[in-house]
């Protein structure tokens, strides 16, 4: 009853209280009897993302017992002293050699007039051309002073199928997961754009509706060269009263000072729905020939916050359109040239897409992230692509990544073919760590806790305990299995010594131990007694 009396104290100060938490965790630590528990669990990737570990995992031991405190006296506020959670995480051990080469590469992504000096007339790569051959003279011409060794990502775009006569794209962005190269400049507020999965993301709402005014600022878009131009958005807009707030605008003297920039705001004909959906192919002729930056300009009010998301924009003109897919190819440079990389594999659009496309795949965004694991896929799609791979056969693999806390990242791996399937290098390993609550808060603690077995355990102690001084107590102890009323406490600890040497006889120093036991006075009860190894032997640890 005394138990149930306390629980029901502590929901009703967890649940009527003003006071702050840790006040309540005081209060609770002071009681007569804490409320004690035991728990195990393996941190989750959301878990990780609440730490602020992008990678999840932690970088050593340390971090973990310095990290992981506070966040047990989250998830466990009413809990005190005596009580233990045994955590399960991730321990960073270090990435594949090599890895970092490509992921930390510069990247040079084709332009439409890269794409023209290999006598294509499209705004990408042809299906039947072996673009391996053509982007070496594309580098050469566009990276300046290269160094012995520099490695480059080329970005570009390849035709899934032969292209026809319509709309291309000549700037193209994409939001899933980046900014791709825009800027923002805060006016008023707190809020306005983040990069969001999928989108970008305008939103006045954080607890309730605010002022703000957020521009979204384009790099410069070289339409000199260009005539008959169109623009599309594909857009959605939620929760918004006053449409007007939110404006595309463009401008053509912009010089990193919104109010000084002269601003034209595009009227499209196709109203913004609570849909993610394009626009029709806006007349953009008006900037044929000019250079020219784009404004996603966000503003709201204390009574009207909409949330405006933006998935993708492009500006376009009459030539040769089609599906294509966003791929990259490693290239190195040795003695005065650029070589394809060999035995390194970046996964293209087409490539994710193939792995899913639906809600919570890899092909929804074209990345991985926490939710959606590399590994979950990366041994399948291998498989299917190299179906003819030898034993020992290595392959670096490196992929776009989105992580909630650190953005749009590039990452990879080496997969090695082995006994029939390919595996990635683990550059983590799975290990576990225990706290105990010491009152106050939760430490990083070894204590094993454990009850001893009846009659066996006893029976061992009784067996050892051949002195005198034992000769009238043992015959209980081997017969009933529990001490009595006859035992002081220092017989009692000096048993359970005992019985430590022979249960954990190779026990570490400091290796702590929590023992549960039974007396019998009146009717049996329970009792705990703590011991710690100190310089080879047990003693009881206070």
């Amino acid at each position: 009853m005394k138990k149930l009396f306390l629980l029901l104290t502590v929901f009703t100060m967890v649940f009527t209280s003003c006071e702050p938490l840790e006040d309540i965790n005081a209060e609770v630590d002071a009681l007569p009897s804490a409320i004690v528990g035991d728990d195990s669990f393996t941190l989750s990737a959301d878990d990780y993302d609440e730490l602020g570990l992008s990678y999840g995992s932690f970088s050593s031991e340390d971090d973990a017992k310095t990290m992981l405190p506070a966040f047990l006296a989250d998830k466990y506020p009413v809990w005190g002293k005596a009580s233990s959670v045994n955590v399960g995480y991730q321990l960073y051990v270090g990435n594949a050699e090599g890895v970092i080469d490509f992921t930390s590469a510069t990247s040079y992504q084709f332009s439409n007039a890269d794409y023209a000096t290999t006598g294509s007339d499209a705004f990408g790569f042809y299906p039947d051309v072996n673009e391996l051959d053509q982007i070496p003279a594309i580098l050469a011409a566009q990276v300046i002073a290269p160094t012995e060794g520099q490695i480059i990502l080329a970005e570009y775009k390849k035709y899934t199928e032969v292209p026809v006569v319509g709309l291309a794209s000549i700037a193209e962005y994409n939001f899933a997961g980046s900014m791709e190269g825009w800027t923002i400049t805060d006016v008023v507020g707190d809020l306005g754009w983040t990069s969001e999965t999928g989108y970008v993301q305008g939103n006045g709402y954080s607890g309730g509706q605010q002022a703000n005014e957020d521009w979204l600022i384009s790099p410069e878009i070289d339409l000199s060269t260009e005539s008959n131009l169109k623009f599309q958005i594909t857009h959605e807009l939620d929760y918004a009263g006053d449409k007007s707030l939110l404006k595309i605008l463009v401008s053509t003297d912009y010089a990193n000072d919104v109010a000084a920039a002269t601003w034209t705001e595009i009227t499209l004909g196709t109203a913004v729905s609570g849909d993610m959906a394009p626009s029709e192919d806006y007349d953009f002729s008006a900037y044929d020939g000019e250079k020219i930056h784009i404004a996603l300009k966000y503003e709201s009010t204390d009574s009207d916050a909409g949330r405006w998301r933006v998935e993708s924009l492009a500006v376009k003109t009459l030539g040769a359109t089609g599906d294509t897919s966003n791929m990259g190819a490693y290239f190195k440079y040795e003695n005065g040239s650029w070589e394809a990389v060999e035995g390194v594999y970046f996964l293209s659009s087409a490539d994710f897409d193939s792995m899913g496309e639906a809600s919570g795949q890899p092909g929804r965004y074209n990345n991985f992230g926490s939710s959606i694991p590399p590994n979950n896929y990366l041994p399948v799609f291998l498989a299917n692509k190299y179906p003819f791979a030898q034993e020992s056969d290595e392959l670096f693999v490196i992929y776009d990544y989105y992580s909630s806390s650190s953005g749009a990242q590039l990452r990879g791996n080496v997969f090695t073919f082995s006994a029939g399937s390919w595996s990635p290098f683990e550059s983590t390993i799975s290990t576990t760590l225990q706290f105990g609550h010491d009152g106050s808060t939760w430490v990083p603690d070894n204590t094993i806790k454990y009850t001893l077995v009846r009659n066996a355990d006893y029976e061992y102690m009784a067996s050892q305990l051949t002195t005198a001084e034992y000769s009238g107590l043992i015959g209980n102890l081997a017969k009933y299995g529990d001490f009595d009323y006859n035992w002081t406490q220092d017989q009692i600890n000096y048993a359970l010594a005992l019985f430590l040497d022979y249960h954990d006889p190779s026990a570490a120093e400091g290796q702590k131990y929590l023992l549960s036991y039974v007396v019998y006075d009146n009717g049996e009860n329970t009792f705990q007694r703590s011991f710690i190894k100190t310089n080879g032997a047990w003693v009881v640890n206070e």
